[in-house]
């Protein structure tokens, strides 16, 4: 009888690992649930914070502030909680972050409107959403590296993948919530119910999720690898100050701002193209980002197994290329069957197949982080490399509208594309492999071995 072959205990995923991995990836869905707040929720009811007499032009950079915020403080959660995450551990740091992205979700929640307060409203809910974008940066950067951790080497890449699909997961909560509010409470002018109150309760919901999530979050145990090599140092002063780490980290930005682009232009940039410029319906449009986005979880998870099985670095290159090939030949075709009229389900199929190229290879991306730093400043580096390369993507609007001088607008993410996918694949191409990493063997100092 052919015996099946067994994996060794250290191989095997534990209780405790499997607590931590569900942990991260709940937390993920729900902080990104909360990010997409502002462009889904907040977007029918706008007015209610802005004069309703405001220019188009302006009121369209207002809430464009209002998204931004959320990303600029990210990358400062990422460093503020990546240091915590280091020092005093990581589960009570996304214990801490969690509960801070509850509270200031809950406060936007209750903010009176323009009647009330004036442009004070709208500044307080940038002001706010800077705060709440701080905490969420602070979850992933500490949750994640725990569940990695945890993880036996073989099965790294596949459940970084898992819990990077929690993303688009967390996109479809949202938007199908929005939905049926929508459906019961109609946006169509200032007193209507859902301008002045149904907004309300996507924000209150997130909250909610947020603290029952702290609750649940408890029951997830510390990192036992960050337990043997805890350090008192400043990791950040070590991160910064080792030439090594300075050379991983500047690596992993240039790869990372090309991802962080093609996010920004497929998911925040073509759905406004294809509802202003390409015509389709907001309830079409709506449905197919929906769709798109259950698929965009299946990439995420496929490039993954597809890492795992052939290698994070050589799969990050070729990312980089399907970025520029892929991504930008479905999106000219997108653009195309839009400007033809063809029906608005074919028009959706090549943004969707567009969104895989482009995004599905972020299934990659935490395992391959995590990989390059040792476990004393693995937090600090993996939130830094993760988030600060979505500073200079963030202003991706102001991009579009430059090169809008040279071309027609709709097809001015194309350059941006190609840009995305040069500095993906250079990014990954001088920097090593790493599936095979021990996590706990990486080393602090000296010279980096590929």
């Amino acid at each position: 009888m052919t015996q099946v072959p067994v994996a060794p205990a250290g191989e095997k995923l534990t209780p405790t690992a499997k607590r931590a991995i569900v942990g991260a990836f709940l937390g993920f869905g729900i902080d990104f649930y909360d990010i997409y707040l502002p462009a889904v929720a907040l977007a029918p009811a706008l007015i209610y914070f802005i004069p309703d007499n405001l220019p188009v032009a302006a009121a369209s950079t207002l809430n464009f502030l209002v998204f931004a915020a959320t990303l600029i403080g990210r990358p400062i959660g990422a460093v503020i909680f990546g240091h915590f995450g280091d020092v005093l551990g990581r589960q009570r740091s996304a214990r801490i972050a969690i509960g801070g992205f509850a509270l200031f979700t809950f406060l936007i929640a209750v903010l009176p409107g323009y009647a009330t307060w004036g442009y004070a409203s709208i500044g307080l809910m940038i002001a706010l959403r800077l705060v709440d974008g701080i905490f969420m940066g602070g979850e992933y950067t500490s949750a994640n590296p725990l569940a990695m951790e945890a993880t036996p080497k073989r099965l790294r890449g596949l459940v970084a993948g898992v819990i990077q699909a929690a993303y688009p997961i967390g996109y479809v909560a949202i938007a199908i919530s929005v939905s049926i509010i929508l459906a019961f409470l109609p946006a169509t002018d200032l007193r209507s119910p859902y301008v002045q109150w149904g907004w309300r309760i996507p924000f209150v919901f997130g909250a909610v999720l947020a603290a029952v999530f702290l609750f649940a979050w408890v029951r997830v145990g510390e990192s036992e690898l960050w337990q043997g090599e805890r350090t008192k140092k400043a990791p950040l002063a070590e991160l910064f100050s080792n030439r090594r780490h300075l050379r991983v980290l500047a690596q992993i930005f240039l790869m990372m701002s090309g991802l962080w682009l093609g996010v920004e232009l497929l998911s925040s940039s073509a759905p406004t193209i294809l509802e202003k410029f390409l015509h389709g319906s907001d309830q079409g449009v709506t449905n197919g980002l929906i769709v798109a986005n259950v698929i965009l979880a299946a990439a995420f998870v496929t490039m993954a197994w597809l890492g795992q099985r052939f290698g994070r670095r050589r799969m990050l290159i070729i990312s980089g290329a399907m970025t520029l090939v892929g991504g930008g030949v479905f999106y000219y075709l997108m653009v195309v069957s839009g400007q033809n009229k063809e029906p608005l389900v074919v028009t959706l199929v090549f943004y969707t197949i567009a969104l895989a190229f482009v995004i599905g290879p972020w299934g990659i991306v935490t395992s391959y982080i995590n990989e390059r730093f040792p476990t004393a400043i693995r937090a600090s580096g993996y939130g830094v490399g993760y988030s600060l390369a979505v500073i200079i993507p963030s202003f991706f609007s102001f991009y579009l509208l430059w090169l809008a001088h040279l071309m027609p607008y709709v097809y001015t993410p194309l350059v941006l594309l190609v840009i995305a996918g040069l500095l993906t694949a250079i990014g990954a191409w001088i920097g090593p492999e790493t599936r095979h990493v021990d996590l706990e063997s990486i080393p602090s100092s000296g010279d980096e071995k590929a």
